[in-house]
C-alpha cells in the first residue's frame, strides 16, 4: 500500500482544533417579548435608521409593503432564517439557504426603501436575533449532499424522504400537514389590504379574524412570504395573536400553526414558546387526529416540543387502543423524529403493530422500523420475524429507503431472519450503485452487525466507493472500514479500496477532531484487515488526540485506544510513533479484564471446561484463566507443557487445595492411553471402564514441583461460540482472527474448543468430555 506523506498529516493539524459551537439559550422570555417594537432594536441600529423612522409607521403609504431591497433580504436570510433548516444544521453551501428571489417593486425603489427598511429592521432583527440566541432543540440530522454531478444519487433530504409514507393512504391527510392544502392563493394587493386592516383595526380584531389573516397571508407567493416576516404590520399581528391566545379554540390554534409553517417562522422564536404552552393546555380537549396534526406541524417547524409530547403520551396511555392504522404509523414516525417516548407506551404500540401487520404496506414497514430505531425502542423477535416475512413476500418492490430502515432494526434487535437476508443478498448488489453513501454505509454496517458475509454485496460496495469517497462523512468511513474488518473480508480491489478511504481520512481530519470516536473505529477496522497507516496511528495515540477524545467524545474510547495500542505493539515491531501512557494501558486492561471475566464466568459451558481441564491436568495451578493479550477483550485458558509434553504448574496465582493434594497421593488407576482414546473417540462400549476408576483418571498429568522447567509449548485454549463466526459459516470474524494472529506471533499455539464440538458433548458423559479435552490439549501440542 502506498505510503502516505507524514508532512501532509501534520500540515492538516497546523491550525487550531475546531471546537463545537453551541448556541447559548437566552433567558426566559414572556409573551410580551414577542411584541416587536422599535425599542427592541439596538442603539447602533436606531442611529442608522433614525432618518427612515421619521415617516410614521402607521401612516398609509402608496407603495407595496412587500417591496424591499435585495441587499436587505440577503442580509436578513443569511443572518437569521437560513442559519438552520428545520432545526438541522445545513451544509456550508446548502442550496436551501439561497437568498429570497428579487421582488418586483410596485412603486419606485426610492419610496419602497424609504419606508420599508425601517419596518424590516423592527421584525427582521427580532426574528434573526431570536434565531441566533436560542440553541436548536433538534439534534442535527444527516447532512444533505448537494452535489448534482452524480445524477442525484448522493442527494438525500433528511426531512422529506422519511415522509413518503404519508402519500400512500388518504387517511394520512386527516392528521398530517400537507403544503398543497394551503388557503386560497393571495395576491400582493390583497396582502397589502390585510396588513393595512391589521394596523387600522388592531384594537377590535376578533380571534377568528386574526387566525384567518394568518392563513391568508401564509398563502402569498413564496417570494413575498419571506419579505412579510420583515413587516411591522405582520409583527403587530403576531403580537395580537399572543395577546388573544387564551380565547383561541383548537381549530384556530392549528390554523395559526399551519400558517407559521407556511411562512417559515424560525423554530427558535420566543413566540412559539407561548404557543407550545397553550397547546399543552389543550391536549385533553383535542382528538387523536388533531393531536397528531399538531405534533406533525411542530416537526415541520423543526422544533422539538418535549412538554407537549409528554402530555400527549400521557393521553395516549389511555387511548392507545383507539389508534387506527394510519394514526399508529404516523405516531411512530413522530416518536422517532423526536427521539422521545416512554418505553411502556412503545410496548403497547408494538402490540398494535402486530394487530395490523397484515395490512401494513412495505413503505410503512420501513417507517415503523425507523421510528423504533430512532427512539432506541426494541421490537420483539416475534414481531421482527413478522416484519421480515411481510418484506420477503414482495422484496422486489421494497424501496431502498425502506430496506435500509428494516435492516437498521434487524441490526438493533440482532434478529437473524434467514430468508430476509437471503433475498437481501440477491437485490442489494443491484441497488448499491443507486444508493447514496450513507445508505451504503447502513447496509454494510447491518451486514457486519448481523455477521452476514455476502461476498457479492461486499464486492459491489468496495467497487462503488473509491469514485465517490468524497461524499463520505467521517462516520461513513469509520463504519464501512469497521464492517469490512469485522467480517474479515478483503475485496478483490482491496488496495484501491483501502487506499482511497485512508486518503479521505487524511482529508477529513478536521471532521475527526469534531467526532473523535470515529478515528479509532477506522483504525481498528483497518487493523482487523492487517492494514496499519502508521501516521494516522501515531496521531490517534498521541497525547493530544487522547485528551481530545476524552474531552469531546460522548463515548468512552479508552477500550478502543487500548486495543489499537496493544495491536500496534505486536504487529508493528518497527513502529516508533506515539503509544498510550502506562496509566491508560493499565486502566484499559483492567476494564477489559473485568468485562471478559464476568462474561466467561457466567457461561456454564466455560466453567465446565475449566473444571475438567484442572482435574485432568492435576489442579488449578496447571490452568490459568486470564487475558493473554489484555487488549483483545476476551480471555483464554493458558496451559504450558514441558519438553516431555507434561503440564507445568505455572499458575502462581493458584494455591493447591486439600483435594489437589489427595489427587497427587492417589495417582493410580487407568491412564489415558492411545488405545483407550481411540475407543472413546470411536464411540466404543463404556462397559470396559469401572465406575470406581473414573475419579482416578484425572491425575495423570501431575508433575512434581521439582520437575518445573521452562515451557516447551504454550497453549491458548479458546472456547468459541457462534457469535465469533460469520453467520452460518466457520469464517472467523475480524477481532477474533486478529487475536489468533497475534497469539501466534507471540509463540502460542491456539487450541479451539469449537462450539459445534463442545456444546453437543455437554450432554454426554464426563469420561467423553475428558477424552475430548485430552485429545485437544496433547494432540495440539505435537
Amino acid at each position: 500500500m502506498p505510503k502516505i506523506s507524514r508532512q501532509f498529516l501534520w500540515s492538516a493539524f497546523s491550525t487550531p482544533l475546531i471546537k463545537h459551537h453551541r448556541n447559548k439559550k437566552s433567558p426566559a422570555q414572556t409573551s410580551e417579548d414577542c411584541v416587536l417594537t422599535a425599542t427592541t432594536v439596538s442603539a447602533d441600529t436606531r442611529m442608522m435608521t433614525t432618518l427612515k423612522l421619521l415617516t410614521p409607521l402607521g401612516h398609509r403609504v402608496f407603495c407595496s409593503p412587500f417591496a424591499c431591497s435585495a441587499a436587505h433580504r440577503v442580509a436578513y436570510w443569511n443572518e437569521g432564517c437560513c442559519s438552520q433548516h428545520r432545526g438541522q444544521k445545513s451544509p456550508k453551501h446548502s442550496s436551501l439557504c439561497h437568498p429570497a428571489k428579487k421582488v418586483k417593486n410596485i412603486c419606485s425603489v426610492a419610496s419602497s426603501q424609504g419606508v420599508l427598511t425601517a419596518s424590516s429592521a423592527l421584525l427582521g432583527l427580532e426574528f434573526s436575533r431570536t434565531s441566533a440566541s436560542k440553541a436548536s432543540t433538534l439534534k442535527p440530522g444527516p447532512l444533505r449532499a448537494i452535489r448534482t454531478d452524480e445524477k442525484g444519487v448522493e442527494v438525500f433530504d433528511s426531512f422529506e424522504d422519511p415522509r413518503v409514507f404519508l402519500q400512500l393512504r388518504p387517511e394520512y391527510q386527516l392528521h398530517s400537514y400537507n403544503r398543497s392544502e394551503a388557503c386560497q392563493p393571495l395576491s400582493v394587493s390583497e396582502g397589502e389590504l390585510i396588513l393595512h386592516k391589521i394596523t387600522l383595526y388592531q384594537d377590535n380584531l376578533q380571534p377568528q379574524i386574526i387566525a384567518d389573516y394568518f392563513c391568508k397571508l401564509s398563502s402569498l407567493p413564496a417570494e413575498q412570504r419571506t419579505v412579510l416576516l420583515s413587516n411591522t404590520s405582520f409583527a403587530l399581528l403576531c403580537q395580537l395573536s399572543v395577546k388573544n391566545i387564551q380565547v383561541f379554540d383548537a381549530p384556530d390554534l392549528i390554523s395559526i400553526l399551519k400558517a407559521f409553517v407556511n411562512l417559515g417562522i424560525p423554530h427558535s422564536h420566543s413566540m412559539l414558546d407561548v404557543y407550545e404552552t397553550k397547546f399543552c393546555h389543550k391536549v385533553w380537549e383535542m382528538s387523536l387526529d388533531q393531536l397528531l396534526l399538531v405534533a406533525d406541524l411542530w416537526r415541520n417547524l423543526g422544533r422539538q416540543v418535549p412538554r407537549f409530547l409528554e402530555i400527549f403520551f400521557s393521553y395516549l396511555n389511555l387511548h392507545w387502543k383507539n389508534l387506527s392504522l394510519s394514526q399508529l404509523i404516523h405516531l411512530i414516525y413522530i416518536i422517532g423524529e423526536n427521539r422521545q417516548v416512554p418505553q411502556d407506551l412503545m410496548q403497547r404500540l408494538e402490540s398494535l403493530v402486530l394487530k395490523y401487520i397484515d395490512m401494513i404496506n412495505l413503505e410503512e414497514l420501513g417507517t415503523i422500523c425507523l421510528g423504533f430505531f430512532k427512539s432506541s425502542s426494541s421490537l420483539s423477535e416475534f414481531v421482527m420475524r413478522k416484519i421480515g416475512d411481510v418484506a420477503c413476500a414482495d422484496m422486489q418492490n421494497l424501496s431502498s429507503y425502506a430496506l435500509v430502515n428494516i435492516l437498521k432494526m434487524f441490526r438493533f434487535t440482532h434478529v437473524d431472519h434467514t430468508e430476509f437476508m437471503k433475498q437481501f443478498g440477491q437485490i442489494a448488489p443491484h441497488r448499491i450503485p443507486s444508493l447514496g453513501v450513507q445508505g451504503v454505509m447502513h447496509l454494510t454496517l447491518a451486514c457486519s452487525a448481523l455477521r452476514f458475509l455476502h461476498e457479492e454485496v461486499m464486492n459491489v460496495v468496495a467497487a462503488s466507493l473509491p469514485s465517490r469517497v468524497a461524499y463520505c462523512r467521517s462516520k461513513d468511513i469509520a463504519k464501512i472500514l469497521w464492517s469490512f474488518g469485522t467480517l474479515n473480508y478483503k475485496p478483490p480491489n482491496a488496495e484501491e479500496f483501502y487506499t482511497s478511504l485512508i486518503s479521505e481520512i487524511h482529508k477529513k481530519l478536521p471532521e475527526f477532531n469534531r467526532y473523535p470516536e470515529h478515528l479509532p473505529t477506522c483504525l481498528l477496522g483497518l487493523a482487523f484487515s492487517e492494514c496499519f497507516p502508521v501516521e494516522l496511528i501515531d496521531f490517534a495515540l498521541s497525547p493530544r488526540f487522547v485528551r481530545l477524545a476524552q474531552e469531546r467524545s460522548k463515548f468512552e474510547l479508552t477500550k478502543e485506544l487500548c486495543t489499537l495500542d496493544g495491536t500496534v505493539g505486536i504487529e508493528c515491531p518497527d513502529y516508533r510513533g506515539s503509544r498510550l501512557s502506562p496509566h491508560l494501558q493499565r486502566e484499559g486492561s483492567a476494564v477489559l479484564w473485568n468485562l471478559a471475566r464476568n462474561d466467561m464466568n457466567s457461561k456454564p459451558e466455560f466453567l465446565e471446561a475449566l473444571s475438567l481441564l484442572q482435574a485432568m491436568l492435576g489442579g488449578t495451578q496447571y490452568v490459568k484463566h486470564h487475558m493473554i493479550l489484555p487488549h483483545t477483550r476476551s480471555s483464554d485458558l493458558e496451559v504450558q507443557l514441558d519438553v516431555n509434553m507434561k503440564p507445568l504448574p505455572f499458575n502462581t496465582d493458584s494455591t493447591p487445595t486439600e483435594d489437589t493434594a489427595k489427587l497427587r497421593l492417589k495417582h493410580v488407576g487407568v491412564s489415558l492411553t492411545d488405545d483407550l482414546m481411540n475407543r472413546l473417540l470411536k464411540g466404543k462400549s463404556r462397559r470396559h471402564f469401572q465406575v470406581d476408576r473414573l475419579g482416578t483418571m484425572e491425575g495423570t498429568g501431575f508433575c512434581p514441583p521439582d520437575c518445573i522447567q521452562h515451557p516447551q509449548v504454550k497453549l491458548a485454549i479458546q472456547l468459541t461460540n457462534r457469535n465469533q463466526y460469520c453467520y452460518g459459516s466457520r469464517h472467523l470474524l475480524g477481532l477474533h482472527n486478529m487475536k489468533r494472529r497475534q497469539l501466534n506471533r507471540l509463540g502460542y499455539r491456539v487450541v479451539e474448543l469449537a462450539y459445534w464440538e463442545w456444546f453437543p458433548l455437554l450432554k454426554r458423559t464426563r469420561l467423553e468430555k475428558l477424552a475430548y479435552l485430552h485429545e485437544k490439549v496433547f494432540t495440539s501440542a505435537l
